[in-house]
């Protein structure tokens, strides 16, 4: 009898205890659930495995894993002028050619990385930009109308959405730690040549060639330099350490043809997890702005301010009312550290500043007077405030007596949709005369997709007589018309 009831008492105990462990498991794993691309590769399980280090030169393994995760990219974009064809961002100077100078579509080509098994791809914005029709094209061959997600011309980075799942996907290394002299392989689709694989080194880090700052003073260049050869096609294909991680974004060329000339560039993806994460979460990047101007420390600048030591990076000025002004920082003052990690260059510190959100609190260290001393800054945005919003960027325009707005990421789930502009308001018209109601979210002109409210005015321009309008409901209902415009 004691036998039994020692038993049944040892029998409860080990039912209890596995209840409360589950409940417990299932607790924390809601409430740690990841947040970050990065946090959701690691507990995805990757179906291809880290590689170990491959001796000498033999990238076959690595090119074996990397190849299925990028993707060929192909787009169509609405013909502009000659003078809005000089504003464009054009590195390898495509639009140069006579081919593109009439009223007919141009075809874009580029590369991209699939960074999740569910879909989300990773390309450079100059491939995609003033795109109204983004096609996605596998490896294996299979194609996808793409959603875009989100773009920042600041890093030259968008973020994709194709409807697929259990896709091969390449987890993020870590360009930090990326040395001078490292094998890396790059992988993309010049001239159209799908799955192409070239090798190199790593030949510099920390690269500002002045691409992005020609239109955006927040412009972030740190860029890997490596001399694996890339070409118009590379651009969003992903540059891949020895053990199979992505460690950088292909981006741009050294070149006076258009054509590779020794050195290519790509965005590290260091950058590119913040910025990537942003995208997802709201549509743009949360920029944090530490609010000063800074320089490179060079010869003649120390002998003309009398410094000692060629290290950190010069504020020649601070910024009225900004994070850094707040926090006590001055002018001529030399910051050496950021959090503890090390800046010498204008363009690391770039880089470390654009891993925080507005509101984020760091540790600035600086040389005054040959004396170190530390600074804790709460960074700002680029409009003063602490606080992230989390509202939808809504970029208007006005057509056909309507005012359009652009659908957030959440909004296309919710409708079902890969792309579409929704009419936010309507007056005297077209839209009015046909009985199309506010709210109405049009996802095609006359067979064209639409994916922004610049869109809808591209493809308006020039139109007469009656068009075509499709679209989806408030209530999900798929409707078209037929308008008469002119």
């Amino acid at each position: 009898m004691k036998i039994k009831k020692v038993l049944g008492v040892l029998f409860i105990a080990i039912v209890g205890g596995a209840m409360a462990l589950g409940l417990n498991q299932a607790f924390f794993s809601q409430k740690s659930k990841p947040q970050s691309f990065e946090e959701q590769q690691k507990v995805q399980f990757t179906n291809q495995e880290k590689i170990a280090d491959q001796p000498g030169t033999n990238f076959v393994a690595v090119s074996e894993h990397a190849t299925p995760t990028v993707v060929h990219i192909k787009t169509e974009i609405q013909s502009q002028s000659s003078g809005e064809m000089g504003e464009m961002f054009d590195p390898f100077g495509f639009f140069n050619d006579p081919r593109f100078k009439n009223n007919q579509p141009r075809q874009g080509s580029g590369s991209g990385v699939i960074i999740m098994d569910n879909g989300y791809i990773v390309t450079n914005n100059h491939v995609i930009e003033n795109a109204s029709k983004i096609e996605v094209i596998l490896n294996d061959k299979r194609s996808y109308d793409a959603e875009l997600v989100g773009r920042d011309p600041e890093t030259d980075l968008a973020l994709l959405k194709i409807e697929e799942k259990e896709l091969p996907f390449l987890g993020f290394g870590n360009s930090d730690d990326l040395k001078v002299g490292e094998w890396v392989i790059a992988v993309g689709n010049p001239f159209n040549l799908t799955s192409t694989v070239t090798a190199g080194i790593v030949s510099a880090k920390g690269r500002n060639i002045n691409l992005l700052r020609q239109n955006s003073e927040y412009a972030i260049e740190n860029f890997i330099q490596t001399d694996a050869a890339v070409n118009p096609g590379n651009s969003g294909g992903a540059l891949v350490n020895t053990q199979g991680e992505l460690i950088g974004i292909n981006t741009a060329i050294a070149s006076q043809t258009g054509s590779y000339a020794g050195y290519s560039f790509a965005v590290p993806v260091n950058i590119a997890k913040k910025v990537l994460d942003d995208l997802r979460k709201y549509g743009e990047v949360k920029r944090a702005i530490l609010g000063v101007r800074i320089q490179d420390i060079t010869a003649d600048l120390a002998a003309d301010k009398g410094i000692e030591n060629i290290k950190g990076v010069f504020i020649p000025e601070v910024v009225d009312g900004g994070a850094a002004e707040k926090a006590g920082i001055k002018e001529e003052d030399i910051i050496i550290r950021i959090d503890g990690e090390e800046v010498n260059k204008a363009s690391e510190l770039q880089e470390e500043i654009s891993k925080y959100h507005p509101g984020d609190d760091v540790t600035v260290t600086l040389l005054r007077d040959g004396k170190q001393i530390e600074k804790t800054v709460k960074l700002l945005s680029k409009d003063g405030k602490q606080e992230i919003s989390t509202e939808t960027v809504r970029e208007e325009a006005s057509a056909l007596g309507g005012k359009f707005e652009n659908l957030g990421h959440t909004e296309k789930m919710e409708l079902k949709v890969r792309n579409g502009v929704r009419i936010k308001s309507i007056g005297k018209g077209p839209l009015k005369d046909k009985g199309i109601p506010e709210g109405f979210v049009i996802t095609m002109i006359d067979k064209q997709r639409v994916y922004t409210t610049k869109d809808v005015v591209k493809v308006l321009e020039g139109k007469t007589g009656s068009i075509l309008i499709d679209g989806i409901t408030e209530d999900g209902d798929e409707e078209s018309y037929a308008v008469r415009i002119k």
